[in-house]
């Protein structure tokens, strides 16, 4: 089975995201073992204090990693399907905090990808990439989720 690392930082604090959360983790159960590292949100006024904090806490998760940036590549979801069994027989994803990452986080990352040219919360994408993953992996094992 393979095993998905993921990184981000912060609680999720709206309640239907969490019950979202929760629905997409049952669902990937019989595909990946999930796990899942919160680092400490920062708070503050000064944001490059901010980023700098989490992401030394995100350096200290360990590399590899695919970096989810809204500057990353974009992938189709055939795309992001052909990633995930590529990169088995595990993988780790970050999701920095509201304000993102910093540069070094940025250059450490074995890929960076975008979930889309739009802007979420990160919070709301937390929840669209575990959508994505479960659809990745339905992609690969040919069940009828993708149309």
């Amino acid at each position: 089975m393979i095993k998905i690392r993921l990184t981000w930082a912060g609680k999720t604090k709206e309640k239907f995201i969490n019950e979202g959360i929760e629905k997409y983790l049952k669902l990937l159960r019989p595909y990946a073992d999930v796990s899942i590292t919160q680092i400490k949100e920062e708070k503050g006024t000064d944001t490059q204090k901010m980023i700098e904090k989490e992401s030394v806490r995100i350096a200290k998760a360990g590399v590899p990693y695919i970096l989810l940036d809204e500057k990353g590549r974009s992938l189709s979801s055939i795309e992001f399907a052909g990633l995930i069994d590529k990169n088995k027989p595990s993988l780790h994803f970050v999701l920095g905090g509201a304000f993102g990452v910093s540069e070094k986080i940025k250059k450490e990352a074995k890929d960076i990808i975008s979930l889309s040219k739009m802007t979420f919360t990160h919070e709301m994408a937390r929840l669209f990439f575990l959508e994505q993953t479960y659809r990745a992996f339905t992609i690969i094992n040919k069940r009828g989720y993708h149309h």
